[in-house]
């Protein structure tokens, strides 16, 4: 909400002058050092300066050195000419034990070059003439602190600065590692053969830049096959970015791919990037694409034909090096038949498509995700769920699962939810359009009109010994019934010996 502003008529007030931010006194008092071989002279800055700082004294450069290793010394003070060692090789020695230290030189006479050696080599801040004004003194001492205090709070804010940045990079990396494996081909879920063919055109597509059209029901997964797409592949390094056609009307949909600039329309107050330009060099996913209308399909055959975009409200086009990937529930083919689509379009994005295949094509995956889901919402729910009884996953893997993998998820998470402290899922947590016979058998013949049995084990048996029936009768073969089925061969065979069904009497070869 914006700040109110002054009445009508009234002038606003003149905004006060910034200070200059101070650097803050130290819990206790700044240590200084004063070496000199002059007792009166010690004695006397001592004086000048001991009721405010905690002064230490030192009549030669090797005591001298010995107390700033040992105290916590902000300022030396050193007299140049002194026995044994000169005040310019001392303060060089101070400046290789702590560079941070202030060092100021006091000078009795006009020895030129020893002051030249002393700013150049043992970098003085300011030298101090014999005799001094004590009150003068008192000020330079005071402006030397408060410029050690910058540079402490300087040297602590880069340190900090150092830290964080160090602590931010090891945090990205680990966050791009864990992206990267999320939506790796391990991280999707799909051991069925007619996963393993979507994931051997994947691997074939993702070291491309090849445009790819992602087809499936809903639910089946399109933008985790397109994000693992885009991890596996060279871009992978840039940017990701993803934009659901169907969810926005045209107008605004064109303003978040393409841009706009400001004032191009009411409300544009400012420049604005569109995903296309944000995804430079990277990957932009188009959920969704048959949703789009047919001025958005010109405005997209552009970009994938010349790679140029064009803001809202500019006249000028912009060149970007996109991969596009998209996805659709719906059949672009007949689209483009109705002239719904764009048949130039349509052959643009589709120089590889993939098919996911719905949940009821590949049921043998069905277990796998199902704990996958398990484990991911005891975790977020603090539920300690150990798995699924035989019926009850019997029962998910009949079911037709319309919704997919989204659906199957959604299950998985109400039954947690009312889980209680269930040890496992149990049929009788399942939703009640799962336990009403929603699996999906073959149509029933009048013998199958009553319930065999109420023993819900042996009704799934049954359940299962007709679709292996029909499944092997349909296609002519147990390899491509167990395919029509969703799972393995190996599968098939231990499902048909563990429920009595022989080759003979099914008629399988």
């Amino acid at each position: 909400m914006d700040e109110p502003g002054p009445p009508a008529g009234d002038e606003a007030p003149p905004s006060p002058p910034t200070p200059t931010p101070t650097p803050s006194a130290p819990d206790t008092p700044y240590g200084i050092l004063i070496v000199d071989d002059e007792e009166a002279i010690l004695e006397s800055l001592e004086f000048t300066l001991g009721t405010e700082y905690r002064v230490f004294t030192a009549h030669d450069g090797r005591t001298g050195l010995e107390i700033f290793d040992r105290e916590d010394i902000a300022l030396v003070i050193a007299d140049q000419n002194m026995p044994g060692m000169t005040g310019v090789e001392f303060l060089e020695k101070v400046i290789e034990r702590d560079p941070r230290a202030i060092r100021m030189m006091l000078t009795g006479y006009a020895d030129i070059s020893s002051l030249a050696r002393a700013v150049n080599t043992g970098r003085i801040y300011r030298y101090i003439t014999k005799p001094w004004e004590p009150d003068e003194l008192r000020i330079n001492v005071k402006r030397a602190l408060e410029s050690y205090a910058l540079s402490s709070e300087n040297s602590a804010l880069a340190g900090a600065l150092a830290e964080a940045n160090e602590r931010l990079r090891a945090e990205n990396l680990y966050l791009r590692q864990e992206v990267e494996r999320r939506y790796s081909f391990e991280g999707i879920i799909g051991e069925s053969p007619a996963m393993q063919r979507v994931f051997e055109v994947m691997k074939k597509v993702a070291e491309t830049d090849a445009t790819v059209l992602i087809t499936g029901e809903t639910g089946t997964g399109k933008e985790l096959v397109a994000r693992a797409i885009h991890y596996a592949g060279t871009r992978r390094e840039q940017h990701f970015v993803a934009q659901n056609c169907g969810a926005l009307p045209d107008t605004l949909l064109e303003s978040e791919l393409f841009g706009h600039r400001r004032g191009a329309f009411t409300g544009a107050n400012a420049d604005k990037k569109g995903l296309f330009e944000v995804a430079d060099r990277g990957t932009i996913f188009l959920d969704e694409i048959g949703e789009t209308e047919p001025g958005m399909q010109v405005r997209l055959l552009r970009v994938l034909q010349e790679g140029e975009i064009r803001p809202i409200g500019s006249s000028n086009t912009l060149h970007v090096d996109v991969r596009v990937l998209a996805a659709t529930n719906r059949d672009l083919e007949t689209l483009v038949a109705e002239e719904r689509f764009r048949e130039d379009l349509f052959y643009r994005l589709r120089v590889v498509e993939i098919k996911v295949p719905p949940l009821r094509e590949r049921r043998s995956d069905i277990p796998a995700i199902a704990h996958f889901f398990l484990e991911k919402s005891n975790a977020r729910m603090g539920r300690k769920l150990g798995g699924f009884s035989n019926a009850a996953m019997d029962l998910l893997t009949a079911c037709p699962w319309r919704g997919n993998v989204r659906e199957l998820e959604n299950e998985i998470e109400r039954v947690v939810v009312l889980a209680g402290d269930e040890p496992q899922v149990s049929v009788e947590m399942l939703s009640s359009n799962l336990r009403g016979g929603s699996a999906d058998v073959p149509a029933a013949t009048a013998d199958d009109a009553e319930i065999e049995d109420w023993n819900l084990n042996l009704s799934v048996d049954n359940m299962k010994r007709r679709m292996i029936v029909a499944a092997i009768r349909e296609t002519g073969s147990k390899t491509r019934a167990a395919e029509r089925l969703g799972i393995p061969r190996q599968s098939l065979q231990k499902m048909m010996k563990r429920l009595g069904l022989t080759d003979e009497a099914v008629g399988a070869s």
